[in-house]
């Protein structure tokens, strides 16, 4: 019965845990806006001129950073902040069909290239979302890409992990060693890099 389980309330403090979690936050958006606009300026260009061209933005990730590249391919497609032309943009984390036959034919690590190698083509862009710059499927699709002639743009984190080796075209790392704080600047980013095009491409 819930009256006899030991209350854990008290060894929680509440305020520590607020104000830590906001002194974070803020130190890590301070590094990223202080550090990152070079380098967000260059996916900008990389992506406007892979739209005008008529390319596309292929988004993808693990876990979370599936649900961000889901997030950004919408707000690409349909709209961000106000209506507009549409902007060419895809999620590779969303068809289950594709997805399962995919992860049971070839193996997990293929999930992204396989869809890329289906769909992308030269011009196109290809950004991966790994908080770790670590995951296997993401690297693979980063080189795939890349050898079929897309554009490549990485967000990640820590010390970039095995994504520097790939040499992307651009990659937005970070500055931080938790994987909340990673992922909270990366949609940050990504839905400033979707403001950005909308403005960029004088679509609003």
């Amino acid at each position: 019965m819930l009256a006899d389980k030991p209350n854990d309330m008290g060894h929680f403090d509440l305020e520590y845990f607020w104000h830590n979690e906001a002194d974070e936050h803020e130190n890590v958006a301070r590094d990223t806006f202080k550090n990152l606009m070079d380098e967000f300026g260059q996916m900008l260009n990389i992506c406007a001129e892979s739209i005008q061209s008529g390319g596309k933005i292929l988004f993808f990730g693990n876990g979370g950073s599936a649900a961000d590249a889901q997030h950004l391919a919408t707000e690409l497609a349909v709209r961000y902040v106000g209506d507009r032309a549409a902007i060419a943009a895809l999620a590779l984390t969303t068809d289950t069909s594709t997805l399962t036959a995919i992860g049971n034919d070839y193996g997990f690590d293929h999930l992204f290239a396989r869809q890329i190698e289906a769909m992308g083509k030269p011009g196109d862009v290809a950004i991966g979302i790994s908080t770790s710059g670590n995951s296997e499927n993401v690297l693979k699709a980063l080189a795939t890409a890349r050898t079929m002639g897309l554009k490549t743009i990485a967000f990640t984190g820590k010390d970039g992990g095995k994504i520097p080796a790939l040499n992307p075209d651009v990659t937005l790392t970070i500055p931080s060693d938790t994987t909340a704080r990673i992922q909270e600047m990366h949609i940050t980013l990504g839905q400033m890099l979707c403001g950005a095009l909308e403005q960029r491409l004088g679509l609003i």
